[in-house]
């Protein structure tokens, strides 16, 4: 059976048809994708502008629920898109103007126009030029050029900055005439005109970061550049984020701050409509994953505690604020509301600050002194003394009666304050010293006599103990094991008075910060302890997932009578936690004591411990590169405050995968302190070894 002539001609038809309309979809996409902007070809808005490796593309473009279009310039492939650059922010164009295009002028510029020719955004170029053209590099910069004027281009978008710091770009100050290049963030996230919030260099030196509200009112900042880190950012690693330039004086006058991550991750520094500023990475160049952000809490907001207070770090709405040494509230009636702005006064009148008649009488002619206070956000309004050492640098103070503090900062030197002390932070990891100018009356000077008797009155009572203890060896080892057992059963069999005595123990330590949950609402939270709440058992008893009345999801970890662990087990661990606050620890939110129940309630990971992902074949997908390098560094960051950067130096003892947590970001958090040790500062070397060899004999796994 062979094909007849309508047959073949049919065949021959279809295949002209696939073959040209191949070649129209091929040269429409050759239309639509352009590496140059010239005079004889403008950029119209069916097409898209590309960086040579496509790694950048600009066009026209509508904010989700916006009437409006705009010419921006965002990353090409990766999700969700980040519009870093926008043209025409102030300027819209109308969404149903499908003529308004993109051009080189006849002066050399490069021009937004609508349908009707009308101007709505220009480059501004200074000198004319009749060879111009436009294009976008790899970097996301989009330059105009001339080939006759050379390398330098006439124009360029890292120039102008909108919301967004692309790597190698520069934020500019220039202290004598006052131009800056800032940040300026969206009005909202369908109005990319300016709004509120707007980020820069300070004039300072050492140079901040900061936010402003408006250009004028400080709404956060980073803390002193110490030429490898801001001092301000205790979670900014010297080394991990030394990619990081901040340069005070490139020309005479003039500050920089620019950044350069990794080779093959893009990047991104931008500021939110609500004046969050956030560091963004994609390692595969599919998605966005978070790698830093401020502000976080309510303390990291500028001035919250007003002048001469502190703020501790919080995750409440409501910041912890106290007045400094020295100081008491401005108004008992706005504090006691909430109100803390209006800050702190001085409650003795500095020596220098005294007529000389009155000296004698208020601070018995003694001159005033310093007191120190450590893990501190430094305050604003620095003045750099440079090349003094620190004994140096508190004579200069002292000898000053405008000087309220001073501090010793490596690798900046000498920093005074002249004003009131606003914006103190206390960190819980990191932070600086500062030194405090307080009357000699508010100095405690006589703590070292206090400290004397009290080591007199214990080394005492240490004597007397042990005669005691000897004459009770001698009483015979049926007494003394009676005796013995007597004890284990009231420190680990909770009666009411003991239970009493924890809860008088608990309350006398940082009531403020650890909660004491009644045992009913535990109950209700975890629905009786149900066996559908149970997340999971580890040696010292079960972990139950609750939820409390006012919707707060938690994880309560119910210590079993058999677990091993008393009372004094049971204070370790709620007191070391509640004392170790760090992004990479899970934190505790309190305890609760009924009985023979005792309760420790932790704020609650929704994905749960790092092995339920890891040896899950399905689950382990979602642990990419990106994800697992985040994890890696979050323990690490956490081990390191632990062992280093916190005042109490801790060994977990049983760090392993189903010890390490991951919250709704999948940002790790190490727990289960059960087994931690507090380290002496004055512990040898030896003794430390010695400790953990024996460590990891009894609990059967390997530290290294």
């Amino acid at each position: 059976m062979g094909f007849g002539k309508e047959t073949i001609g049919s065949i021959f038809d279809s295949t002209m048809f696939v073959l040209i309309l191949f070649t129209l979809l091929l040269s429409q996409h050759q239309c639509a994708e352009v590496y140059e902007i010239t005079p004889s070809q403008p950029f119209s808005q069916t097409q898209t502008l590309v960086s040579p490796s496509r790694l950048f593309e600009l066009g026209f473009f509508s904010p989700n629920g916006s009437v409006n279009k705009y010419v921006g310039i965002w990353h090409t492939n990766v999700s969700p898109r980040k519009v870093v650059w926008v043209a025409n922010r102030e300027n819209p164009l109308a969404a149903s103007d499908t003529l308004a295009n993109l051009t080189i002028s006849s002066n050399g510029n490069l021009e937004l126009v609508d349908g009707k020719q009308n101007s709505l955004w220009s480059t501004n170029i200074s000198v004319p030029s009749n060879g111009s053209a436009a294009e976008l590099l790899d970097s996301g910069n989009l330059v105009v050029k001339d080939d006759d004027v050379g390398a330098d281009p006439l124009w360029q978008s890292f120039d102008n900055p909108s919301d967004t710091l692309l790597p190698n770009m520069v934020l500019e100050f220039d202290s004598k005439s006052g131009k800056r290049s800032l940040m300026k963030a969206w009005k909202s996230e369908i109005d990319p005109s300016a709004g509120l919030f707007w980020a820069g260099l300070s004039r300072d030196v050492p140079s901040q970061v900061f936010i402003w509200i408006n250009e004028s009112k400080p709404y956060w900042r980073s803390g002193a550049w110490d030429k490898s880190r801001f001092i301000g950012v205790p979670d900014m690693d010297n080394q991990y984020l030394s990619g990081f330039t901040l340069n005070d004086d490139v020309n005479p006058g003039t500050k920089t701050f620019s950044y350069r991550f990794f080779e093959n991750t893009l990047s991104y520094l931008g500021i939110s409509s609500d004046g969050v500023l956030s560091l963004k990475l994609s390692d595969n160049g599919s998605n966005w994953w978070l790698n830093w952000e401020a502000p976080v809490n309510p303390c990291d907001i500028y001035g919250t505690c007003g002048v001469y207070g502190v703020c501790k770090g919080s995750e409440s709405p409501n910041p912890n604020c106290e007045c400094l040494k020295g100081f008491v509230p401005k108004s008992n009636e706005e504090w006691s509301n909430g109100n803390r702005t209006g800050g702190c006064v001085r409650t003795t009148e500095l020596f220098c600050d005294q007529s000389n008649t009155s000296r004698s009488f208020a601070s018995g002619g003694k001159e005033d002194g310093f007191r120190k206070m450590v893990g501190l956000k430094l305050p604003d309004f620095h003045e750099l003394i440079e090349n003094l050492e620190a004994d140096e640098c508190k004579i200069r103070c002292l000898n000053n009666c405008s000087c309220q503090a001073y501090a010793q900062v490596n690798n900046i030197g000498c920093l005074v304050w002249s004003s009131d002390l606003i914006d103190i932070q206390e960190f819980t990891f990191g932070g600086n010293d500062l030194y405090i100018r307080l009357a000699h009356g508010e100095l405690d000077e006589g703590q070292p006599v206090k400290l004397i008797a009290s080591v007199t009155a214990v080394g005492f009572i240490s004597i007397l103990s042990a005669i005691a203890f000897g004459v009770q060896r001698l009483r015979g080892k049926k007494t003394g094991n009676t005796k013995e057992k007597t004890k284990l059963m009231q420190l680990n069999h909770t009666s009411d008075n003991s239970r009493d005595n924890l809860q008088e123990y608990i309350r006398k330590h940082d009531p403020s910060e650890l909660f004491i949950y009644d045992f009913d609402s535990i109950l209700n939270a975890t629905n009786n302890f149900s066996t559908m709440n149970k997340l999971g058992e580890g040696g010292f008893g079960p972990v139950y997932k609750g939820k409390l009345q006012e919707g707060k999801e938690i994880a309560v970890k119910r210590l079993s009578s058999s677990s091993g662990q008393g009372i004094e087990e049971f204070k370790n661990e709620m007191l070391l936690i509640s004392k170790l606050q760090h992004k990479n620890l899970v934190r505790i939110m309190g305890c609760c004591v009924k009985d023979d129940e005792k309760l420790l309630i932790y704020e609650f990971m929704p994905n749960r411990s790092l092995d339920t992902l890891l040896f899950d074949p399905k689950r382990r997908a979602e642990l990419d590169w990106a994800r697992r390098f985040n994890i890696i560094q979050g323990v690490a960051r956490g081990l390191l405050y632990l062992h280093h950067d916190s005042r109490l130096k801790v060994i977990h003892r049983d760090l392993k995968v189903s010890n390490i947590l991951l919250d709704e970001n999948m940002n790790p958090k190490i727990s289960d302190f059960g087994l931690a040790r507090i380290v002496e500062a004055t512990q040898s070397l030896a003794n430390t070894h010695k400790w953990l060899y024996v460590s990891r004999i009894r609990h059967g796994w390997d530290i290294f």
